[in-house]
């Protein structure tokens, strides 16, 4: 039985200005996603936790917190973004164009806008990606740009390896 490695993500070799990547995991966002979200990050807005005055607002109904969709949108771009992230450098040019309902399924996809050396560090390089974020209607819910130091290959840290399968 040959054991194949699994995806390790992309080092800052693997990046190319202008290409997108479709990252492959969508999410419903959930009521409880919501109302932890909003707990956890102590945000006292009642549009997002409280439905019977979320239901007089002109949305009718609760705002999924903004940052969780960030944070949302970020996460599924890890995959193919960020597996090999030394350091986040910043967000920049966040816009939330149309809101995010509870229910609705988030899905989303980065473009490579940029990818230079480190003038200081030798082991990485840094890469700026466009991410956008959209809804199952295909509409528009937050774009934003990401910047990130990334490994180089063969420099990101050891992932330990389980012995062969059935503990040949």
């Amino acid at each position: 039985m040959a054991i194949k490695e699994g995806w390790r993500g992309r080092f800052f070799e693997d990046f190319t200005v202008g290409d997108v990547y479709q990252h492959p995991l969508g999410r419903t966002v959930t009521t409880t996603d919501n109302l932890w979200f909003s707990l956890l990050t102590q945000n006292t807005a009642p549009i997002h936790f409280d439905h019977h005055y979320a239901a007089q607002t002109a949305f009718g109904r609760p705002l999924v917190d903004s940052t969780f969709t960030l944070a949302l949108v970020t996460g599924q771009s890890v995959t193919d973004i960020s597996q090999n992230v030394f350091a986040n450098l910043g967000w920049d040019d966040v816009r939330l164009p149309q809101p995010v309902f509870e229910g609705d399924t988030i899905y989303s996809q980065s473009e490579v806008l940029a990818a230079r050396e480190s003038a200081t560090r030798p082991d990485v390089g840094i890469v700026t990606v466009r991410t956008t974020g959209y809804n199952q209607d295909g509409v528009v819910v937050i774009t934003f740009q990401r910047t990130i130091m990334i490994y180089k290959r063969g420099h990101a840290p050891e992932i330990p390896r389980l012995g062969p399968v059935g503990g040949q």
